[in-house]
């Protein structure tokens, strides 16, 4: 098979939560385990940090490995989901992997795949780890997929746990509250391994702190430290949450041997989209009119980008936005103004809500069109919109990845 075969192969026999959704989602960690075995438990053999959250944790990610590569150190970097290339989920200093390399895993282990029926996470995340312990990288910053306790990277022993934020989102995995949603998400807190909180809240906070107890682990809350004001490239006002938990983490691993100087963590931050190619977080793609594309897309996220719209300079605010088939299409409205103009879209991945599903959804009072493409609907935007003009490009990661 040449790489687009492979990659339609992994598509197509394994189970994708992006694509498919709950159906993919494996509530043990029997496969990783019986993977790691089978590829020679490849997870043992490099350092990583390991970063859990409902939002921030991809930028918190990419900052972290952007400040390891200005350090000097042979950096890994997971993450998901994927935008354009599967092999985004696999960097090492920010470049990824080779095709041939992907080829290669499956095609020598397909058959053990096949037999254990694992998802496609699951073969992404072996496939990782087995890259990092081939290229014998210093450090791997790995992000979970969804949750941590029953995540399939939850399998690593990291040198520091990080854990950005908990909102409501996967409910039905995940749990109904937050204090549910943290308790799954501090399943990444090992033994004698330090813990990182991003924000906290009265009600969660006690679930880390009993955590930490029961697993030895030092806790710290990024809340309670101040650092300088550095500039990064990410300018979305929400990355000053994740830049003060990347700070508080540098400073502990600092502690704990790692050398990262201060020239480094400047660098670093602002170069995260070159050294990383970090995409899609309130991310500027033309000027005249003003488009910007951001991949929240629930509650917690869409907060942050109704306080970035509410502080950003325009005349006119037009909206595409296209959803998934679980999201709460009328609450994830709420974040976004009454007076602006829709074009309502839908991306192109079997979880897609369907345009004759979403039109019965939509409030008569909103100024909307339905474009069921993407990128038409993006050009409906851009032949209404005026030179001062706000174009938002949203509501699915996999409506950005259409766009970028």
């Amino acid at each position: 098979m040449n790489y687009n075969q492979t990659v339609s192969w992994l598509y197509q026999k394994l189970p994708m939560f992006q694509r498919t959704g709950v159906s993919a989602y494996k509530k043990d960690l029997g496969n990783i385990r019986a993977l790691m075995e089978h590829l020679g438990n490849p997870h043992e053999k490099f350092k990583s940090i390991h970063v859990a959250g409902t939002n921030g944790k991809g930028s918190t990610t990419h900052m972290l490995a952007s400040i390891f590569q200005e350090s000097g150190y042979k950096t890994g970097l997971t993450t998901s989901p994927h935008l354009k290339d599967f092999r985004e989920r696999i960097r090492l200093n920010g470049k990824v992997c080779s095709e041939e390399f992907v080829i290669d895993f499956v095609e020598k282990n397909a058959a053990f795949i096949e037999s254990l029926q694992a998802s496609f996470f699951e073969v992404s995340i072996a496939m990782a780890f087995t890259y990092y312990a081939q290229e014998k990288v210093d450090i791997a910053i790995v992000e979970t997929g969804l949750g941590g306790r029953l995540d399939s990277t939850n399998i690593i022993r990291p040198e520091l746990s990080i854990i950005t934020n908990i909102g409501l989102d996967h409910t039905g995995i995940l749990g109904e509250t937050l204090s549910e949603i943290a308790s799954e998400k501090a399943g990444i807190i090992k033994p004698n391994v330090p813990v990182i909180i991003g924000e906290s809240s009265t009600e969660i906070q006690a679930v880390y702190i009993q955590k930490a107890v029961e697993t030895n682990s030092k806790i710290h809350f990024a809340e309670e430290f101040i650092f300088p004001n550095y500039d990064s490239d990410l300018k979305g006002i929400y990355q000053e949450k994740n830049k003060r938990t990347v700070l508080t983490a540098i400073e502990m691993l600092n502690k704990q041997g790692f050398e990262i100087s201060q020239n480094a963590i400047q660098s670093g931050l602002k170069n995260v989209i070159s050294n990383t190619g970090l995409r899609g977080r309130w991310e500027i793609l033309q000027e005249n009119p003003t488009i910007i594309a951001d991949t929240a897309h629930n509650p917690h996220g869409l907060a942050e980008i109704q306080k970035q719209l509410s502080q950003t300079n325009y005349e006119n605010l037009h909206l595409v936005l296209g959803f998934v088939n679980d999201k709460d299409v009328l609450s994830i409205l709420e974040f976004f103004p009454k007076d602006a103009q829709y074009y309502f879209c839908q991306p192109d991945v079997p979880r897609k809500l369907e345009l004759v599903e979403l039109k019965k959804m939509i409030p008569q009072n909103l100024k909307a069109e339905f474009i069921p493409d993407v990128r038409q609907a993006l050009e409906k935007a851009k032949s209404k919109a005026g030179k001062s003009d706000l174009i938002y490009v949203g509501g699915s990661t996999f409506v950005v990845a259409e766009i970028i």
